[in-house]
């Protein structure tokens, strides 16, 4: 029995060290394959292009254009871009919720272990299930933008989805969700793919982002 293609990962940051750090780390997996290197994010949105990688791991804060505006680059330009989390010092930072905004799919602290960041790329990667749930909905309790009055879309979810869109919040894999449910896994697919569709979000962390900035994971 073959064994499945590696997760083909791209490092973007200013330093040199961490850099180096982070390819040791994930060069040390089976499963995972450092396939490329960027300084800065105009770097990492040429590199991106050329080398399609799966997962993204990217400095918020980077010389020229920063972590923020490559992730809009690389996720505007690209029919199939990969997932992109980005690597910071400060989880409260406001630069990581704009670049969960963004289109980036999670966020990683550069004080994090190896396994946990060997897990993150894995999970991400797999991209059923939200990196490090509590940290984000704490990230966007803190930053959501007050609305006078909830956007359309919340008034078209089904209960079903409603259901979903909070489990997804949680950080529940589609199979998990599925049996809490008590419905097949298929039913969760095709839920969560309506609730993306009906939020106009790419992927679950931009549907839990938009959730909260709507006010509807707060009680509306």
């Amino acid at each position: 029995m073959s064994r499945p293609a590696p997760i083909r990962v791209v490092l973007a940051d200013d330093e040199r060290m961490v850099r180096t750090a982070l390819r040791a780390i994930l060069s040390a997996e089976p499963d995972l394959e450092v396939v490329g290197e960027a300084a800065t994010g105009a770097e990492a949105v040429s590199v991106v292009r050329e080398v399609r990688p799966d997962v993204v791991l990217m400095d918020v804060r980077m010389p020229g254009t920063d972590g923020i505006r490559a992730t809009e680059q690389i996720l505007a330009t690209l029919d199939e871009p990969p997932r992109i989390v980005v690597v910071t010092t400060f989880e409260n930072d406001s630069y990581v919720y704009d670049a969960l905004r963004a289109g980036a799919a999670g966020f990683l602290l550069k004080r994090a272990d190896a396994e946990a960041l060997v897990q993150a790329v894995r999970l991400v990667a797999r991209s059923d299930s939200l990196l490090f749930p509590a940290a984000v909905r704490t990230l966007a309790a803190e930053h959501a933008r007050a609305r006078p009055a909830p956007p359309a879309w919340v008034a078209k979810l089904t209960g079903r989805e409603r259901e979903v869109l909070r489990h997804m919040a949680q950080g529940l894999t589609n199979a998990e969700i599925a049996r809490r449910m008590e419905v097949g896994a298929a039913t969760v697919k095709s839920h969560v793919a309506a609730v993306l569709a009906k939020t106009g979000t790419r992927d679950r962390t931009q549907a839990v982002i938009a959730a909260y900035e709507a006010g509807f994971l707060n009680g509306g």
